[in-house]
């Protein structure tokens, strides 16, 4: 059951960085279906919002994590499990044929909690290093508003994505740096908080240079305001997060 406030919906998305031997790391990324009510033909990073199930098993977690917190990191690692067939979060005997069980369990209704105890996995929420977090307020270019938090995570070895063809269409690893040149080159479309994350991220080459940035970092809602600047509108964000770029004319960001 999906809930939601006049706040926005939480949800809750994970950056997946996979290191390369040479050349800056690369990110997950996932094209959504056209068909899709928010941002839909955008490319998006893994993710969904949190639901009633994910807040039952964050009690759980109670001791190590607010709750809010535990749930939205329940309700990232399995969106991507939905989304892409990637494990991550996980601890204990990860294989391909159990990921595909718990993709197809999770497909049909099932519990993350029962599927993943079937296969003798449990979650690792340690493992998500979180990023930001995002919050705009409803208006003229949002139809729909999330309180979105953002994780980072390693991609796991020996495990290979795939679009779930439904919520998504395609899905490719390339560098911050490269989603940014294809965005300019006309070739795909990002929302606005993608585009400012994706800048964040391009200013370094590796997992662990990404971590420590973002540890270094006090996670606050980045809540985009309009300020008007000789006669053009501009949407802008707090210069003390992270982000190189915190300004962007209000003419042409997709209204989603």
């Amino acid at each position: 059951m999906e809930t939601s406030t006049d706040q926005g919906r939480p949800a809750a998305t994970i950056v997946i960085v996979r290191d390369r031997a040479e050349g800056p790391a690369e990110i997950l990324m996932m094209e959504r279906a056209a068909t899709m009510v928010f941002a839909a033909g955008a490319i998006v990073f893994p993710g969904g919002g949190v639901d009633d199930s994910d807040r039952a098993m964050a009690a759980a977690f109670a001791d190590a994590y607010e709750l809010d917190e535990a749930a939205a990191r329940i309700a990232a690692i399995r969106e991507t499990l939905e989304e892409c067939g990637l494990g991550v979060g996980l601890t204990g005997p990860v294989d391909a044929d159990s990921l595909a069980e718990i993709r197809a369990g999770l497909a049909a209704g099932g519990s993350l909690g029962d599927l993943l105890g079937a296969h003798g996995l449990a979650l690792a929420l340690d493992q998500l290093v979180p990023f930001a977090r995002w919050h705009p307020a409803k208006g003229e270019k949002m139809m729909r508003v999330y309180d979105a938090r953002f994780y980072l995570a390693r991609a796991p070895q020996a495990q290979v994505a795939s679009a779930d063809t439904s919520e998504n269409v395609a899905l490719f690893w390339c560098s911050a740096a490269d989603m940014l040149s294809r965005f300019e080159a006309g070739l795909h479309h990002i929302i606005f908080p993608t585009r400012r994350n994706l800048e964040r991220l391009a200013q370094f080459d590796r997992f662990e240079q990404i971590a420590a940035h973002a540890q270094a970092i006090p996670v606050e809602k980045v809540r985009p305001w309009i300020e008007e600047r000789d006669g053009e509108r501009f949407l802008c964000i707090p210069s003390h997060l992270g982000y190189p770029v915190i300004t962007e004319p209000l003419e042409g960001i997709a209204r989603f």
